[in-house]
């Protein structure tokens, strides 16, 4: 990475003085943007020396960021992009190592069950916890994770390496490691203990136990718009800064991060760094997961669709955008909690401003991505909680066949869509046979439970979908909203 304007805010500590406190598994942009951004604001003020990152990759894809990360020195510049046009860029110094795991899975235990690590956090996307969608118990039957379970298995697997890593400090008289999980999964850190400890008590009962009585996982919510870093960027980045980055990161100027405060072996301040330490992290994650994200997936079908790109110009929309607010006050509010220090009226409000930023360019792609791993856990507990209630779920159901009117893979027009989803073959199969079965995509248990049994649901559903295929979406939104 060379720099030539002077007009990037540069770390200015020793970085050779700065010991590893944390491994991250999932180093993407999410994290770059987000927690070690943080971790680089405490050392900017002379704190958390002792926290460096270690990231760890264990997926083919992360080759690529060990080989950028290794080139620049683990350095990288991170630009927040302002509703206003402004550009503001920094460069982040808080990772010091990265180990592809599949490389040299002795040193990335060895590194985990080093005592100067207290910290094992994560961001392996909603699908990386192996969680049987409709049970939410640890699922044990990947492929990688049977072989990680076999005995004198060498782990290649996150549950495998981790778990081995608390076996040693456990056999060596070292404290165990907070595991945080920063992933939008709702009760995220019980998540993450359900999982680790299922599967350290399939390879070592005693071990599992062991796990499941002395290491934390805390709560947390976080947030931060960060689109897939493109070329563009990349291009846009060299000639506004004068930086030539293999693989920067840009966001959106707004962040939140609430934590529980659970970490026996010691955190960094964050506090200092503007996290909000709390007892109760579910109201803040709720409003989250039901309003932020699960207004992603209102907004992204229905903007594929309606023809657009980018998630501004979804979100400008006035038919999406009367649907986002209309689902956000009239069926996910009433589902949450009192969130403390939130008024939620302004935080919708502001939604749809940073949705609107037309500087993220934020692809309606990426977001429609993974929508079997995200709709089951940002959109359908609405619905289960609102029919429990006898509360209204007209616009949730036409959100949930928008995704299956996308998920046939071919828009109005005739163009095809990617559909990018660990469940592909069997969404888009289900989706296709609309004409034989309008309700069969709901007819998939793993996805949606017995949800394809309950008329109320069913009956709006059916009634959007016939309406996508027969009008079109700017239609069937239109009559929707005027109906409703």
């Amino acid at each position: 990475m060379t720099a030539g304007q002077g007009q990037v805010d540069r770390p200015q500590y020793d970085r050779s003085a700065l010991a590893v406190g944390i491994v991250h598994f999932g180093v993407g942009g999410f994290h770059r943007a987000h927690q070690a951004m943080v971790v680089d604001n405490l050392m900017r003020e002379g704190l958390a020396t002792d926290w460096a990152i270690c990231g760890i990759g264990v997926l083919p894809q992360d080759q690529r960021m060990r080989d950028v990360l290794r080139a620049q020195d683990g350095r990288y510049t991170l630009v927040l992009k302002h509703p206003d046009g402004r550009r503001e860029a920094r460069e982040i110094g808080s990772i010091v190592q990265y180990l592809y795991a599949p490389d040299d899975p002795e040193a990335a235990i060895e590194r985990m069950a080093d005592p100067g690590v207290r910290i094992v956090s994560l961001t392996i996307t909603e699908g990386g916890y192996s969680i049987d969608q409709v049970t939410g118990e640890f699922d044990a039957t990947g492929p990688a994770v049977v072989a990680d379970l076999q005995p004198g298995a060498v782990p290649s697997t996150v549950f495998g390496l981790v778990t081995e890593a608390l076996r040693r400090r456990r056999e060596r008289g070292i404290p165990p490691f907070t595991v945080m999980s920063c992933d939008n999964i709702q009760g995220n850190g019980h998540i993450a203990q359900r999982v680790f400890t299922a599967f350290a008590r399939l390879k070592d009962a005693e071990l599992g136990e062991w796990i499941g009585s002395n290491v934390s996982f805390p709560n947390s919510m976080v947030d931060r718009i960060t689109p897939v870093t493109t070329d563009r960027d990349r291009e846009e980045i060299a000639a506004e800064f004068g930086v030539e980055d293999s693989w920067p990161v840009v966001a959106e100027p707004f962040f939140q991060w609430v934590l529980e405060d659970a970490f026996p072996g010691g955190r960094p301040p964050y506090e200092r760094a503007g996290v909000q330490l709390v007892d109760d992290v579910e109201p803040y994650e709720l409003m989250k997961l039901r309003l932020l994200n699960a207004s992603h997936q209102g907004m992204c079908y229905f903007g594929r669709l309606s023809g657009y790109t980018y998630a501004h110009e979804a979100a400008r929309d006035p038919l999406i955008a009367e649907l986002l607010m209309r689902y956000m006050d009239e069926e996910a509010t009433p589902t949450l909690r009192p969130v403390p220090g939130v008024d939620l009226g302004v935080y919708k409000r502001t939604l749809l401003e940073r949705f609107g930023n037309e500087y993220v360019l934020d692809t309606l792609a990426r977001l429609c991505a993974e929508s079997s791993d995200r709709i089951p856990k940002w959109l359908l507990p609405v619905v289960r909680e609102q029919l429990a209630a006898g509360g209204p779920v007209r616009l949730s159901a036409a959100i949930v066949a928008s995704w299956a009117r996308y998920a046939e893979g071919v828009g109005e027009s005739g163009e095809s869509f990617e559909v990018v989803d660990r469940l592909r073959d069997t969404v888009m199969a289900n989706a296709r046979r609309y004409g034989d079965d309008e309700l069969a995509f709901l007819r998939e248990p793993s996805l949606f439970g017995d949800l394809a049994e309950d008329d109320r649901f069913t009956r709006e559903y059916a009634a959007a979908l016939v309406a996508l295929h027969r009008d079109g979406a700017q239609a069937t939104l239109e009559a929707l909203l005027t109906r409703s």
